[in-house]
């Protein structure tokens, strides 16, 4: 009989396989994709964001959902543990603006190899193919999986199947079902961390990426987020580590959509808007019979001029020396707080994270495992718990998942 049976060989999984074989444990780690960690080569654009170097107290601050829950996980497992991991396997890492760290090579292989290594030194068994297709409960405890082979009988299960995020890589919801069908509560489920559908067509700036601007976003008159950072637009509207992080507050899990929100742009934060008109005055002066598409290539990337001047009611060929004074004014207006009316977020297939999933009530956070059933417990993106980007989501997966193999 296998003592324990690990599904899913994600960050979490695979986190959960080598900690509970480290304590003793048989341990089966059942993969239904050909190969281990199929999401993780896909992070930070194939270079996995590892996790963040900061304290527990920085990591559960920039936590969206379940931060209470995780505390225990955090202090148990902080990021700087998570590091020290990997360096012991041989991976060298780096840590890059805002403290987010990746490995050396900045290839997202060689994270999955750590973990892999890792597991197999301590004696885990790895099963790469094999779908679960239920877990069976007996008596109120968690005492089989069932797969395409067959039936495996075992002491206890952890379910780290992911969310449905990607469902390329396999993250197809499993989970959750197996959650409900042994009396779990799932939470509604929403894409997170992913694109912004704008009203606006900006398909024109289309792969212009700007950096060192601020996004604001307001409900009313009140302000419920306004970062400086990177934007890029795409042929749907925005995206980029400004907006990832933005919809992660508009996904509903926050009671917030997007059509709730006005969102403005900030070409321009670092000038004043006096200093910012007298800037205009001096290029309008030095280029006065130059078309306007032409003389504010000067202050912004061509892709981007149309959309300013349009929003400024501008005509692209009129020239700088006949610009009104309303006309400059308005201008100002569409540098300093360009408008932006998000529609809808992109959907799961492009999602980084999926915010939702099992009940944080019905499990205990002391040791991942369930209140409802003896021997089963979840950790990572199936739980009802996820982060802002910045390797915050897999220090979540690593630390929850630390938690269920220590006291699986």
């Amino acid at each position: 009989m296998q003592q324990v049976i690990v599904i899913g060989g994600g960050a979490a999984g695979l986190m959960a396989a080598c900690t509970a074989a480290r304590r003793g444990r048989q341990v089966l780690l059942l993969e239904k994709n050909e190969k281990l960690g199929k999401k993780i080569y896909i992070t930070g654009k194939g270079r996995c964001n590892v996790t963040n170097d900061c304290s527990p107290e920085e990591f559960l601050a920039h936590v969206v959902n379940g931060g209470k829950f995780l505390t225990r996980a955090a202090y148990a497992f902080p990021p700087e543990q998570t590091m020290r991991f990997f360096e012991e396997q041989g991976l060298a890492l780096k840590v890059e603006r805002g403290g987010r760290v990746f490995p050396v090579s900045d290839h997202a292989s060689d994270v999955t190899k750590a973990l892999e290594r890792a597991c197999r030194a301590a004696g885990v068994a790895i099963s790469l193919g094999e779908e679960v297709l239920s877990v069976e409960a007996a008596e109120g405890d968690a005492c089989a999986v069932h797969t395409q082979k067959g039936r495996l009988a075992c002491d206890a299960v952890v379910v780290a199947t992911g969310g449905l995020s990607y469902p390329s890589t396999g993250s197809t919801g499993d989970g959750y079902r197996f959650a409900a069908a042994l009396g779990h509560v799932c939470t509604p489920l929403y894409p997170s961390l992913v694109g912004i559908e704008l009203e606006e067509a900006v398909d024109a700036a289309q792969g212009v990426s700007l950096k060192n601007v601020v996004l604001t976003a307001k409900q009313g008159k009140k302000t419920v987020f306004s970062e400086m950072g990177e934007l890029l637009f795409t042929h749907y509207g925005v995206s980029g580590p400004l907006v990832l992080t933005l919809s992660a507050l508009l996904n509903g899990a926050q009671g917030r959509t997007p059509r709730d929100v006005r969102l403005q742009l900030d070409f321009k934060p670092a000038l004043e808007e006096r200093v910012l008109e007298e800037r205009l005055l001096r290029d309008f002066a030095a280029r006065k019979n130059e078309a306007m598409k032409n003389v504010m290539r000067g202050l912004l990337p061509a892709g981007v001029v149309g959309l300013v001047l349009r929003a400024a009611r501008i005509a692209p060929e009129k020239q700088a020396n006949a610009v009104t004074r309303e006309e400059r004014r308005a201008l100002l207006a569409a540098l300093k707080a360009f408008p932006l009316t998000p529609r809808a977020l992109r959907g799961f297939e492009e999602a980084v994270v999926t915010a939702g999933g099992v009940s944080l009530r019905e499990v205990d956070p002391a040791t991942m495992g369930s209140r409802l059933v003896k021997g089963l417990y979840f950790c990572g993106e199936v739980l009802d718990c996820d982060a802002f980007t910045g390797g915050y989501n897999l220090q979540i997966a690593f630390c929850t998942g630390f938690l269920a193999g220590q006291n699986v």
